[in-house]
């Protein structure tokens, strides 16, 4: 296979991996992986590790033992274990690294639920895989069709055939819980295979169908992002967002996946701040929190009886009012906090432009140079008017 992602030069050659054309890693796709360990031999007396990573439909991969020591490479078609039957997959890892990926997916070496690989795909194998995969959009609509009729509240999304045509594997979405016992019979008798239900989150579900997100990149489900985790509106009250579904959505119907990536950042800036439902006591008033800056290190508050009226004092002055509270002893007033913040900060520096002194709008100058230009003439059409004028009058 070739590089289709990657950048090529004039010849069509990948650039990126530098395999001349050929894709060691099979793929250019968000679970590819690529083998930096191909080139290196293993020390003496070391036998290969015998498990290989063996992707499927939707990128769908499982760990199998190469338990008969085949010599089998990365994008070899092969034959595996499934029950009932056999399947086909297409290799994808192999090597000291499948440990990386069997340790990073829990996965126990000597654990019994790992199958094995029979042989390589015979051509027979494949024309039978390619026949049950082209079959695949016409099963999904008729089942569409029954499932519609049965009434059920559930969205067919894929369909998966077994490498030997002998079994199906229906994805299916539902936001509560379905009694398909019927539509299993149906589908068994309409289609004459085994089939096998198996429900998918709306995550799995966006990935699977890809987009561009509000950012205006493409989703990050549907291009790096393997591990779905939960999130939660606490996120985006900890960043200050607004609480608006529109916004804070994504296309699966779910909160964003991005709003995890910064709050890290945002709780280890609020661990210093004081919480919010503290009131402060003063000597001019009670003062009630109002908004906060968080990476600047700014608070807002206002008095009780008079709301509009908001005064900003920093972290360390709004704790030392707190501990003043505790000890039952009232802080300064927050006029005088919020002059003492003025006197103290220096001021800001000023960005200046460094590249020559340019002004932004010097593009703009020759316009107001022609307008002026387109003045001038015109006043001088007049004046000329007029001096014939009173030339024709003289005469």
């Amino acid at each position: 296979m070739s590089c289709k992602s990657c950048s090529t030069s004039i010849n069509g050659l990948p650039l990126g991996c530098k395999n001349n054309g050929a894709c060691a890693s099979g793929s250019c796709d968000k679970l590819t992986v690529f083998d930096w360990l191909s080139n290196m031999t293993l020390p003496n007396n070391q036998e290969p590790f015998d498990m290989m990573e063996i992707r499927f439909k939707n990128g769908r991969k499982s760990f199998y033992r190469n338990s008969k020591k085949m010599t089998i490479c990365i994008g070899d078609i092969v034959a595996v274990e499934t029950s009932p039957g056999h399947d086909i997959g297409v290799v994808s890892l192999t090597g000291e690294l499948v440990k990386v990926q069997m340790k990073k997916k829990n996965v126990a070496v000597d654990s019994e639920e790992i199958k094995q690989i029979y042989r390589k795909a015979s051509q027979k194998d494949i024309d039978i895989w390619t026949t049950a995969r082209g079959r695949e959009k016409e099963v999904q609509r008729k089942s569409r069709l029954i499932v519609s009729r049965l009434g059920l509240k559930m969205k067919l999304s894929d369909i998966e055939f077994q490498g030997d045509g002998n079994k199906a594997t229906f994805y299916y979405t539902a936001d509560e819980r379905v009694d398909f016992r019927l539509l299993i019979r149906e589908l068994a008798g309409t289609f004459s295979i085994r089939v096998e239900m198996k429900q998918v989150g709306l995550r799995q579900e966006a990935a699977r169908l890809g987009g561009i997100g509000s950012c205006g990149r493409e989703l990050c489900c549907s291009t790096w992002l393997t591990d779905f985790r939960s999130v939660s509106t606490s996120a985006a009250r900890y960043q200050q967002l607004s609480l608006n579904p529109q916004k804070l959505a994504g296309q699966c119907g779910k909160l964003k996946c991005c709003l995890n990536y910064e709050l890290d950042s945002y709780l280890d800036a609020l661990k210093h701040f004081p919480k919010t439902d503290l009131w402060l006591q003063t000597e001019k008033g009670t003062a009630v929190f109002q908004k906060m800056d968080i990476f600047r290190g700014w608070l807002w508050y206002a008095y009780k009886e008079n709301p509009a009226h908001w005064h900003k004092l920093t972290v360390e002055q709004t704790n030392q009012i707190i501990a003043l509270n505790k000890d039952n002893k009232k802080g300064q007033s927050l006029e005088e906090l919020a002059l003492d913040l003025e006197v103290d900060t220096p001021e800001e520096s000023h960005f200046t432009e460094l590249v020559g002194q340019d002004s932004l709008t010097r593009f703009d100058k020759p316009k107001f140079k022609k307008k002026r230009k387109k003045g001038r003439n015109q006043r001088n059409k007049n004046y000329r008017g007029n001096n014939k004028n009173t030339q024709n009058k003289n005469k």
